[in-house]
């Protein structure tokens, strides 16, 4: 039986678990016939199937990601075909649109999407809370308080500044 992760780990165990997700789902789409798609183009597919073309700015508002982030999934998903990107009004803006590909195969994409959602409502209930609420609190306490204001307090209390006097008694 493999030693538990130690819980100071916190980074490590976040990038298993989403290691242990992704990579399942990423087999389920390839035995699905889909070896281009990745399990992060889900949400931005989701996104362009209900309101349509997007600017990459918009898919990531829309999505929760970085402006960063979301310009590089649109740019491997361009490479695997299921999205092309064309001109906005604006020269700087560039609008995403899903391919005929990427549509046919929307069937499928779909079928997969409402197995993962059972999957995962089945999952949570295994566990004390489910996993997105403690991902959502989560974020939500450190947009509040960034974690690295809480590692400085935590410096500040374990460090405290040179120069101060210390008595021994």
């Amino acid at each position: 039986m493999a030693t538990p992760p130690d819980r100071v780990l916190v980074g490590t165990l976040l990038r298993h678990v989403l290691e242990l997700l992704d990579g399942d789902v990423a087999k389920v789409y390839l035995e699905q016939g889909l070896p281009d798609y990745r399990p992060r183009y889900s949400p931005l597919v989701r996104v362009l199937v209900a309101t349509g073309p997007m600017s990459i700015r918009e898919i990531a508002d829309a999505v929760g990601v970085t402006h960063s982030a979301a310009s590089q999934t649109v740019a491997q998903m361009g490479r695997a075909g299921l999205v092309t990107l064309e001109p906005g009004t604006d020269a700087r803006r560039r609008i995403v649109h899903l391919t005929a590909r990427c549509r046919d195969l929307l069937p499928v994409i779909e079928a997969e999407w409402a197995a993962t959602t059972a999957a995962m409502d089945e999952l949570d209930r295994e566990l004390p809370v489910p996993l997105a609420d403690v991902l959502i609190r989560t974020a939500q306490a450190l947009r509040d308080r960034p974690f690295r204001e809480r590692i400085a307090d935590a410096h500040a209390r374990a460090c405290p500044p040179t120069g101060a006097e210390v008595t021994v008694s």
